[in-house]
């Protein structure tokens, strides 16, 4: 990963008050419909600016379906909702070629797209879906890129899966593989509200109208925030705490807790890590700095790493979960003081 430019220049704050300016607005217009779910709201768009997917799980009706949907109004991009089934097929999400009359009189084979080519697609119970198609899926993710037949398609930028999963629900579903699980830069747990949330979610949803998501930014702004961000510097002490972590979920490394040790079958490969930069330099500038710190690591650690660790058979029969092991690994790294 390239070291970055942007420092305290008159520029660089002007680009930084500009990021956090439209970051805002964009949350701001999301918020209007989706209620109590404003780290959801900044996890989801974080995936988005710096340019990786996210998985959201948790248990139907809690608004993840409704709130990529409603940002996908927000930033005014092409968005397409696949709903994973068992039966879905590759062709189903690629596209395929079709055989159509020229304007000659001549059949010639011609490609129609899917819905995988656009900026933001919401892949909906992507747990549902088949390996053949999944591997579709992996392509387009990690390539940017769909192969049908002998042709090769380049998706529009940005490119974004925002992908969905019941955690309970696990009859007719297929378990994501690793290598697939490794493409999203985070892993979102979307809870249920608290109490005082439910009246406004009946408020705004069951009423005579509903609020209006107007469009307040478009594709060619996204790339600039991301470009923005990605010239935010990384300190050394900051890239060193977030080696340490990711070689922390590595059983059998010196910096492996007990609970690694004990319970991780697999631990987090070197993607985690660029993860972690990548996450941490939208999260300093949201808080109007141009350098990631340790802190900043520290916050994005659970939603980048806890879908990247594999845990064994004696995790699953003492019921530890990843963010227990995540838990101790952050107890156990202990990160510097602040650095700005």
């Amino acid at each position: 990963m390239q070291e970055s430019s942007l420092g305290g220049s008159a520029t660089a704050v002007a680009q930084a008050s500009d990021f956090n300016a439209t970051f805002q607005t964009i949350k701001e217009e999301v918020a209007k419909y989706i209620v109590s779910q404003e780290d959801v709201i900044e996890g989801v768009l974080t995936a988005l600016i710096a340019g990786g997917h996210v998985l959201l799980e948790g248990v139907p009706g809690i608004g993840k379906t409704l709130l990529v949907r409603t940002l996908s109004e927000a930033v005014s991009m092409k968005f397409s909702r696949i709903q994973f089934t068992p039966d879905l097929m590759p062709a189903d999400i690629q596209g395929t070629m079709i055989l159509q009359d020229s304007e000659a009189g001549h059949p010639t084979l011609q490609f129609r797209e899917g819905p995988l080519v656009a900026n933001l697609v919401l892949a909906d119970e992507i747990n549902r879906a088949t390996p053949k198609t999944q591997s579709a899926l992996l392509e387009a993710m990690q390539e940017h890129q769909i192969t049908v037949s002998n042709n090769t398609i380049t998706l529009p930028e940005p490119y974004c899966v925002m992908a969905t999963q019941n955690p309970v629900e696990q009859e007719g579903t297929y378990p994501l593989p690793e290598a697939q699980l490794d493409r999203f830069l985070l892993k979102i747990l979307v809870t249920y509200p608290e109490e005082t949330a439910y009246h406004e979610i009946i408020d705004r949803t069951t009423g005579e109208s509903e609020p209006e998501i107007r469009p307040v930014c478009d594709a060619d702004t996204i790339l600039k925030m991301r470009s923005v961000a990605r010239a935010v510097a990384v300190p050394e002490v900051a890239k060193n705490f977030a080696i340490r972590l990711v070689m922390a979920t590595q059983p059998g490394s010196s910096y492996a807790s007990h609970l690694t040790n004990e319970y991780v079958m697999l631990g987090s490969s070197p993607r985690g890590a660029q993860s972690l930069i990548l996450a941490s330099k939208v999260r300093a500038l949201l808080d109007d700095r141009y350098a990631v710190s340790t802190d900043d690591i520290n916050a994005v650690a659970k939603p980048v790493l806890r879908h990247r660790i594999v845990l064994n058979f004696s995790a699953q029969a003492n019921n530890v979960t990843a963010d227990e092991v995540l838990d101790q690994v952050l107890t156990k790294i202990k990160h510097p003081n602040h650095v700005e």
